[in-house]
This record gives C-alpha cells, structure tokens and sequence, in this order.
C-alpha cells in the first residue's frame, strides 16, 4: 500500500500552494515547540527535545514549522521526492534553513529515529495500511515528554466525500481528466455534479485528487481516535480543530453528540503526549513567559486590532494596544506570583490560548525561551 499511496503523491504533490506563498510568524504560534512543550510539561524543553520531525510533510508544512521554530531542527520525512523537491524550494525561496529533508517511509523506525520534542503527522495516519503501527512508530522517536499532533478524518464530516471516492474506485476512476469529464457530462442537480459545484477543493486537480482519488483513506469516530490513542500509549493534551472546547473530556462529548446528529462539520485535530507524561502544576514560583512567535507584534505600535488566526478553536481576541503592551510585558519570564490577582487572571486566558506559557520558576530561563523568530 505505501507504493501506491507513494505512487499517488508523486504524480499529484499535495498541497499545491503558489511557491511565494507566505504566512505571517505570528499565524504560526500553535506549531512552536517551547510553548507546546511548556504547555505540556510545565517546564522548558530540555536541549535533546529541541527537534521536531514532520511525517508526511507534503510540499508546504516544513515552511512553517521552520518560521516557528528558527531555533530547532527541523526533519521533513515523505515518501515523495516530488513533495520533498517542492518544500525545500519553498523553504529556500523564503529564507528558511534549518530543515532537513529526508525521504522515507515513517513506518520505518531507522528512518529520523529521533528523539524529537514535536512530531507532526497531520493528515498522514488515515492513509496508512496500520495506522496503529504507524502512530507506535511515531511514539518510539518522541523524547519523554513530546508532543505529537495529528489530523484524522472524521468519518461524518467525510461523508459525501468517502462516498464518491468509493464509487470512483468501483467504477475504476483513477485520473483528474476521466473524473471531471464524468462531472461534465452529470445532469444538473445530480449528486456529483452539486458536490464539484460546492467544494472548492474540486478547483484544483491536486485537491481533487487528494480528496477522491487517494488509494487509502480512512475515517473515524471519536471514540475511535480514542481507541487509537490508547493502544498506541497516548492521551489527548487538546483539540484544536474548528470549534473545539479546551476541556477535553467537554468537547469529546460535543463531538459524539455531533455524531449521533450525524452533522460534523469538521476532521480531527489534536494535540497528544504519553499517558504516563504528568503535567506539573503551577508554583508560587511559576515563571509567565511569551510565546517566541508573537514576539513580532506584543508591544508593536501597530494601528487598531491585531488578528492572530485561530489554531485551537475558538476565536482568539483581537489585540488592540492593550494587549499588545500585556503581552510585551512576558517578553523575559516573569514570576506569575508578581502579577495582581487581575493580570494573573487575563495571564491565564492569553495561557489558554498559547500566546503565553507557564513553566518552573527552578528552571534557569535560556536564551532560546526569549528569542524572537
């Protein structure tokens, strides 16, 4: 199966962002270690986590991972060297020289073995033959404590999707050409022909042929994802797909209910450490310190409100000045029992969106911790 899925990725690279194509660095703020790592640990990343590994990076993802990341290493592993000739391209066209491109099959444990602090398979696993072994596969090269973020399909917000890409396999569709020439000659209002119509995905010959003419594809249930997690030795950290709740076991809930409704609108997207990774509380001692990529616009005399791009969720507020110059304050960790019982409150809400982070007040701060990307 990874010979054609390989096959597949060699004659449509996905996805096929213009090369000049960029992203702000404070878009990229859900993708950086320290805060993940923080986050997930209450701690800073010590020295051998500092690398991130993505499997199944795809033309586009090592750019920005790197822009993210200026201090780590990155590794882009896929199986397609047409994917991987595309995503250096795009990295050197935009300055970006801290990745390693690498290909490979992630299955294989000798490939990038690791360890790493982050490993990103977002999109990958449902195409495996075993995505269980794949997913052990990714555990073995996770540093203790690291993080591992994923996309799944959702089996009911693929529906109609899962459905015509069946039918083409039946009916033995296997190019772009015979598959939009079956959309031309579909009666109007026919189910074919209304999907192309609303699915801007169907623009393109690339997105089309991810989305249809993929050789492996697979969906899930929640509870299924969990099951998933739980044989491979994880538990989840946070989703943080459109309109996920940051208690977890809340929006697990909200997600069955959808399911049961059969109106899911949106795939799966997670954050997840060991079962056995055991998040420290925060001390008296606790030191508040800046997400490295808002380090760009805390404190900048930028006219109006600033818009962050949600990553977990629910919509991140506008920061106007004020929020700016909150923000500026944790460019340096600051001690989170020096806050008033009010800024350590609006503290804990730019927390629960990544922008800040919370670690030890033990750990010595290191200049990584404060550099700007």
């Amino acid at each position: 199966m990874s010979e054609l899925v390989q096959q597949h990725y060699e004659q449509y690279p996905y996805p096929r962002y213009p090369l000049l194509a960029s992203i702000r660095s404070r878009d990229t703020y859900a993708l950086n270690l320290q805060s993940l790592w923080r986050h997930a640990n209450g701690e800073p990343p010590p020295p051998q986590a500092r690398a991130i590994l993505i499997a199944g990076c795809g033309t586009f993802a090592p750019y920005p991972f790197s822009l993210a990341n200026p201090d780590c290493t990155v590794t882009a592993l896929d199986l397609s060297q047409k994917s991987l000739k595309r995503a250096r391209l795009h990295c050197l066209l935009h300055g970006r020289r801290n990745v390693r491109f690498v290909v490979g099959d992630l299955e294989e444990k000798t490939v990038a073995p690791g360890p790493f602090g982050l490993i990103d398979a977002y999109g990958v696993l449902h195409h495996l033959q075993d995505p269980l072994k794949g997913l052990r596969a990714l555990v073995q090269r996770a540093a203790p404590g690291g993080i591992i973020r994923l996309m799944l399909y959702s089996r009911t917000a693929r529906r109609d999707k899962e459905a015509l890409r069946l039918a083409f396999r039946l009916l033995g569709v296997t190019s772009v050409k015979t598959a939009r020439e079956m959309v031309r000659r579909a009666p109007p209002g026919s189910r074919l022909r209304a999907f192309f119509e609303a699915s801007r995905e169907m623009d393109d010959d690339v997105g089309l042929a991810d989305a249809l003419l993929h050789p492996c594809a697979r969906t899930y249930r929640i509870d299924e994802v969990l099951l998933l997690l739980k044989e491979a030795g994880l538990k989840v950290l946070r989703y943080a797909h459109d309109g996920a709740m940051q208690e977890i076991e809340k929006e697990e809930e909200r997600l069955r209910v959808l399911e049961r409704e059969q109106c899911s609108a949106d795939n799966f997207v997670l954050y997840a450490v060991r079962e056995n990774s055991q998040r420290r509380d925060s001390t008296p001692d606790a030191m508040v310190v800046l997400n490295p990529c808002l380090t760009g616009v805390a404190g900048a005399l930028l006219p109006g409100r600033v818009r962050i791009t949600t990553r977990f969720g629910g919509e991140n507020q506008l920061l106007g000045w004020s929020g700016r110059r909150f923000l500026n304050r944790f460019r340096r960790p600051t001690p989170l029992a020096a806050l008033s019982p009010g800024d350590r409150e609006r503290a804990h809400r730019f927390m629960a969106a990544l922008f800040l982070s919370c670690h030890e007040g033990a750990a010595k701060p290191d200049a990584a911790a404060v550099s700007t990307p």
